[in-house]
Protein backbone atom coordinates (compact mmCIF):
# COMPACT_ATOMS: atom_id res chain seq x y z
CA UNK A 1 0.00 0.00 0.00
CA UNK A 2 2.77 2.41 0.95
CA UNK A 3 4.51 1.54 -2.34
CA UNK A 4 1.46 2.68 -4.36
CA UNK A 5 1.29 5.99 -2.50
CA UNK A 6 4.99 6.63 -3.07
CA UNK A 7 4.62 5.77 -6.81
CA UNK A 8 1.66 8.19 -7.16
CA UNK A 9 3.59 10.98 -5.46
CA UNK A 10 6.58 10.36 -7.73
CA UNK A 11 4.42 10.48 -10.87
CA UNK A 12 2.74 13.66 -9.62
CA UNK A 13 6.12 15.37 -9.08
CA UNK A 14 7.30 14.32 -12.57
CA UNK A 15 4.06 15.65 -14.10
CA UNK A 16 4.38 19.04 -12.36
CA UNK A 17 8.02 19.32 -13.50
CA UNK A 18 7.08 18.71 -17.16
CA UNK A 19 4.38 21.38 -17.01
CA UNK A 20 6.80 23.95 -15.60
CA UNK A 21 9.34 23.15 -18.33
CA UNK A 22 6.69 23.51 -21.05
CA UNK A 23 5.53 26.85 -19.62
CA UNK A 24 9.10 28.15 -19.51
CA UNK A 25 9.68 27.17 -23.17
CA UNK A 26 6.48 28.91 -24.24
CA UNK A 27 7.47 32.08 -22.42
CA UNK A 28 10.89 32.00 -24.07
CA UNK A 29 9.33 31.75 -27.53
CA UNK A 30 6.96 34.63 -26.87
CA UNK A 31 9.74 36.96 -25.76
CA UNK A 32 11.81 36.51 -28.92
CA UNK A 33 11.67 39.68 -31.10
CA UNK A 34 9.62 39.34 -34.31
CA UNK A 35 11.67 41.20 -36.92
CA UNK A 36 10.02 39.72 -39.97
CA UNK A 37 6.95 41.97 -39.72
CA UNK A 38 9.05 45.10 -39.22
CA UNK A 39 11.30 44.25 -42.14
CA UNK A 40 8.31 43.56 -44.36
CA UNK A 41 6.62 46.82 -43.36
CA UNK A 42 9.80 48.83 -43.98
CA UNK A 43 10.31 47.23 -47.36
CA UNK A 44 6.75 47.91 -48.40
CA UNK A 45 7.09 51.55 -47.33
CA UNK A 46 10.32 51.93 -49.29
CA UNK A 47 8.78 50.41 -52.40
CA UNK A 48 5.78 52.72 -52.16
CA UNK A 49 7.98 55.81 -51.89
CA UNK A 50 10.29 54.77 -54.74
CA UNK A 51 7.39 54.03 -57.08
CA UNK A 52 5.80 57.44 -56.58
CA UNK A 53 7.84 59.00 -59.37
CA UNK A 54 9.41 57.63 -62.54
CA UNK A 55 13.17 58.08 -62.68
CA UNK A 56 15.01 54.79 -63.16
CA UNK A 57 13.12 53.18 -66.00
CA UNK A 58 12.45 54.06 -69.60
CA UNK A 59 9.53 56.42 -69.95
CA UNK A 60 8.06 57.97 -73.08
CA UNK A 61 4.76 59.65 -73.74
CA UNK A 62 3.13 61.26 -76.73
CA UNK A 63 0.47 63.87 -76.21
CA UNK A 64 -0.45 67.51 -76.01
CA UNK A 65 1.57 69.85 -73.83
CA UNK A 66 0.03 72.80 -72.03
CA UNK A 67 1.84 76.02 -72.92
CA UNK A 68 2.36 78.12 -69.82
CA UNK A 69 0.68 81.49 -69.65
CA UNK A 70 0.24 83.83 -66.69
CA UNK A 71 -3.51 83.85 -67.30
CA UNK A 72 -3.66 80.08 -66.72
CA UNK A 73 -2.10 80.61 -63.29
CA UNK A 74 -4.49 83.48 -62.51
CA UNK A 75 -7.45 81.28 -63.49
CA UNK A 76 -6.01 78.46 -61.33
CA UNK A 77 -5.71 76.13 -64.33
CA UNK A 78 -2.10 75.69 -63.17
CA UNK A 79 -1.19 75.80 -59.49
CA UNK A 80 2.39 77.09 -59.89
CA UNK A 81 4.18 79.78 -61.86
CA UNK A 82 6.72 78.86 -64.55
CA UNK A 83 9.47 81.03 -65.99
CA UNK A 84 8.67 81.26 -69.71
CA UNK A 85 12.30 82.16 -70.55
CA UNK A 86 13.78 78.79 -69.61
CA UNK A 87 13.83 75.21 -70.88
CA UNK A 88 11.72 74.00 -67.97
CA UNK A 89 8.59 71.89 -67.61
CA UNK A 90 6.08 70.71 -65.03
CA UNK A 91 5.40 66.97 -64.91
CA UNK A 92 3.42 64.93 -62.40
CA UNK A 93 5.17 61.55 -62.72
CA UNK A 94 8.84 62.39 -63.19
CA UNK A 95 11.06 63.32 -60.26
CA UNK A 96 12.03 66.96 -59.84
CA UNK A 97 15.35 68.03 -61.46
CA UNK A 98 15.25 65.11 -63.92
CA UNK A 99 15.92 65.86 -67.59
CA UNK A 100 13.67 65.01 -70.51
CA UNK A 101 13.99 65.17 -74.27
CA UNK A 102 11.05 66.87 -75.95
CA UNK A 103 10.52 66.29 -79.68
CA UNK A 104 8.23 67.91 -82.20
CA UNK A 105 7.25 64.97 -84.46
CA UNK A 106 6.31 67.34 -87.28
CA UNK A 107 9.86 68.57 -87.85
CA UNK A 108 11.93 66.25 -85.56
CA UNK A 109 13.34 69.25 -83.68
CA UNK A 110 14.30 68.41 -80.09
CA UNK A 111 15.25 70.21 -76.89
CA UNK A 112 16.43 69.05 -73.48
CA UNK A 113 14.35 70.41 -70.63
CA UNK A 114 14.47 70.12 -66.85
CA UNK A 115 11.56 69.05 -64.66
CA UNK A 116 11.37 72.08 -62.40
CA UNK A 117 8.48 70.69 -60.33
CA UNK A 118 6.33 67.58 -59.99
CA UNK A 119 3.97 69.18 -57.49
CA UNK A 120 2.21 71.51 -59.92
CA UNK A 121 -1.46 70.71 -60.46
CA UNK A 122 -2.93 70.87 -63.97
CA UNK A 123 -5.24 68.81 -66.16
CA UNK A 124 -4.05 65.21 -66.67
CA UNK A 125 -5.03 65.56 -70.31
CA UNK A 126 -1.68 67.29 -70.88
CA UNK A 127 1.53 65.27 -70.58
CA UNK A 128 3.43 68.32 -69.31
CA UNK A 129 3.42 72.09 -68.95
CA UNK A 130 6.05 73.69 -71.17
CA UNK A 131 7.43 77.19 -71.53
CA UNK A 132 7.03 79.59 -74.43
CA UNK A 133 10.73 79.20 -75.08
CA UNK A 134 10.31 75.46 -75.71
CA UNK A 135 7.49 76.28 -78.13
CA UNK A 136 9.80 78.63 -80.02
CA UNK A 137 12.74 76.22 -80.05
CA UNK A 138 10.61 73.38 -81.44
CA UNK A 139 8.59 75.60 -83.78
CA UNK A 140 5.45 74.13 -82.24
CA UNK A 141 2.02 75.08 -83.48
CA UNK A 142 0.45 76.73 -80.43
CA UNK A 143 -3.00 75.50 -81.50
CA UNK A 144 -1.71 71.94 -81.79
CA UNK A 145 1.21 71.55 -79.33
CA UNK A 146 1.72 67.81 -79.84
CA UNK A 147 5.05 66.54 -78.48
CA UNK A 148 6.89 63.34 -77.66
CA UNK A 149 8.49 63.35 -74.23
CA UNK A 150 11.14 60.86 -73.10
CA UNK A 151 13.04 60.62 -69.83
CA UNK A 152 16.83 60.83 -69.88
CA UNK A 153 18.24 58.14 -67.59
CA UNK A 154 20.02 59.24 -64.41
CA UNK A 155 22.91 57.02 -65.49
CA UNK A 156 23.52 59.12 -68.58
CA UNK A 157 26.77 61.13 -68.52
CA UNK A 158 24.77 63.91 -70.12
CA UNK A 159 22.81 64.64 -66.95
CA UNK A 160 25.67 65.89 -64.78
CA UNK A 161 26.98 68.19 -67.54
CA UNK A 162 23.58 69.59 -68.41
CA UNK A 163 22.66 70.24 -64.78
CA UNK A 164 25.47 72.77 -64.51
CA UNK A 165 24.41 74.44 -67.75
CA UNK A 166 20.84 74.79 -66.56
CA UNK A 167 21.94 76.33 -63.26
CA UNK A 168 23.98 78.93 -65.14
CA UNK A 169 21.12 79.57 -67.53
CA UNK A 170 18.72 80.27 -64.66
CA UNK A 171 20.93 83.16 -63.56
CA UNK A 172 21.00 84.59 -67.08
CA UNK A 173 17.24 84.24 -67.50
CA UNK A 174 16.54 86.05 -64.25
CA UNK A 175 18.21 89.16 -65.63
CA UNK A 176 16.36 89.08 -68.95
CA UNK A 177 12.99 90.76 -69.67
CA UNK A 178 10.02 88.45 -69.20
CA UNK A 179 8.16 89.11 -72.45
CA UNK A 180 9.30 88.62 -76.02
CA UNK A 181 12.68 87.04 -75.29
CA UNK A 182 14.09 83.81 -76.64
CA UNK A 183 17.53 82.75 -75.39
CA UNK A 184 19.43 80.32 -77.58
CA UNK A 185 22.74 78.54 -76.96
CA UNK A 186 24.78 81.47 -78.29
CA UNK A 187 23.06 84.01 -76.08
CA UNK A 188 21.44 85.81 -79.01
CA UNK A 189 17.85 86.98 -79.14
CA UNK A 190 15.80 85.59 -81.96
CA UNK A 191 12.11 85.56 -82.80
CA UNK A 192 10.88 82.52 -84.68
CA UNK A 193 7.72 82.32 -86.74
CA UNK A 194 5.42 79.44 -85.92
CA UNK A 195 3.69 77.41 -88.63
CA UNK A 196 0.02 78.06 -89.20
CA UNK A 197 -2.52 75.49 -88.09
CA UNK A 198 -4.13 73.26 -90.65
CA UNK A 199 -7.30 72.00 -88.98
CA UNK A 200 -7.98 69.57 -91.85
CA UNK A 201 -4.87 67.60 -90.80
CA UNK A 202 -5.91 67.45 -87.14
CA UNK A 203 -6.56 63.75 -86.49
CA UNK A 204 -5.65 61.97 -83.24
CA UNK A 205 -6.63 58.87 -81.27
CA UNK A 206 -6.27 57.86 -77.62
CA UNK A 207 -4.27 54.67 -77.22
CA UNK A 208 -5.56 52.61 -74.28
CA UNK A 209 -3.32 49.52 -74.47
CA UNK A 210 -1.86 46.81 -76.70
CA UNK A 211 -2.77 43.14 -76.21
CA UNK A 212 -1.30 39.83 -77.35
CA UNK A 213 -4.70 38.15 -77.70
CA UNK A 214 -7.79 39.50 -79.41
CA UNK A 215 -9.98 38.14 -76.58
CA UNK A 216 -8.09 40.33 -74.09
CA UNK A 217 -8.66 43.39 -76.27
CA UNK A 218 -12.38 42.54 -76.54
CA UNK A 219 -12.60 42.22 -72.75
CA UNK A 220 -11.10 45.69 -72.44
CA UNK A 221 -13.64 47.05 -74.92
CA UNK A 222 -16.46 45.59 -72.84
CA UNK A 223 -15.03 47.04 -69.62
CA UNK A 224 -14.87 50.51 -71.17
CA UNK A 225 -18.50 50.27 -72.26
CA UNK A 226 -19.61 48.97 -68.86
CA UNK A 227 -17.71 51.45 -66.67
CA UNK A 228 -17.70 54.68 -68.71
CA UNK A 229 -19.99 56.67 -70.97
CA UNK A 230 -17.82 55.86 -73.99
CA UNK A 231 -19.69 53.70 -76.48
CA UNK A 232 -17.39 53.48 -79.49
CA UNK A 233 -13.93 52.10 -78.55
CA UNK A 234 -12.27 50.18 -81.36
CA UNK A 235 -9.72 47.39 -81.85
CA UNK A 236 -6.98 47.83 -84.43
CA UNK A 237 -5.11 44.71 -85.50
CA UNK A 238 -1.42 45.55 -85.86
CA UNK A 239 -0.17 41.97 -86.35
CA UNK A 240 -1.11 38.37 -85.59
CA UNK A 241 -0.08 38.89 -81.97
CA UNK A 242 -0.79 42.58 -81.37
CA UNK A 243 -4.22 44.15 -80.94
CA UNK A 244 -4.55 47.81 -79.99
CA UNK A 245 -7.54 49.33 -78.19
CA UNK A 246 -8.20 52.91 -79.28
CA UNK A 247 -10.64 55.75 -78.87
CA UNK A 248 -11.18 57.92 -81.90
CA UNK A 249 -10.01 59.24 -84.25
CA UNK A 250 -10.86 62.81 -83.24
CA UNK A 251 -10.59 65.94 -85.36
CA UNK A 252 -11.10 68.39 -82.48
CA UNK A 253 -8.96 68.86 -79.38
CA UNK A 254 -11.99 69.48 -77.15
CA UNK A 255 -13.52 66.15 -78.15
CA UNK A 256 -10.26 64.38 -77.37
CA UNK A 257 -10.12 66.00 -73.94
CA UNK A 258 -13.70 65.03 -73.14
CA UNK A 259 -13.02 61.36 -73.97
CA UNK A 260 -9.68 61.46 -72.17
CA UNK A 261 -11.29 62.78 -68.98
CA UNK A 262 -13.92 60.04 -69.18
CA UNK A 263 -11.52 57.13 -69.79
CA UNK A 264 -9.24 58.38 -67.02
CA UNK A 265 -11.81 57.09 -64.52
CA UNK A 266 -10.39 53.61 -65.14
CA UNK A 267 -6.97 54.74 -63.83
CA UNK A 268 -4.80 53.54 -66.72
CA UNK A 269 -1.11 54.16 -66.06
CA UNK A 270 0.11 55.76 -69.28
CA UNK A 271 -2.58 56.81 -71.72
CA UNK A 272 -1.11 58.08 -74.98
CA UNK A 273 -2.49 60.38 -77.63
CA UNK A 274 -1.21 59.27 -81.01
CA UNK A 275 -1.41 61.07 -84.30
CA UNK A 276 -3.21 59.22 -87.08
CA UNK A 277 -1.34 59.13 -90.38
Amino acid sequence: MNFKIILQLLLFIIFIGCKQLETTQKKTIKTEPDTSTAETTLKSSDEEDSSKYIFDREYTNQGFALIYDENLFNKKSISKKLDNRGLFIFHTKIRKNSFVKITNPENTKTVIAQVISNKAIFSNFYNSVITKRIVDELLLDENEPYVELSLISNESTFVAKKAKTFDEEKKVAQKAPVDGITIDNLGTVEKKELPKTSQSNFLYSIKIADFYYKDSAENMIQRIKDETKITNPVIKKLSQTKYRVLLGPFNDIKKIQESFDEIEKLNFENLKIIKDV
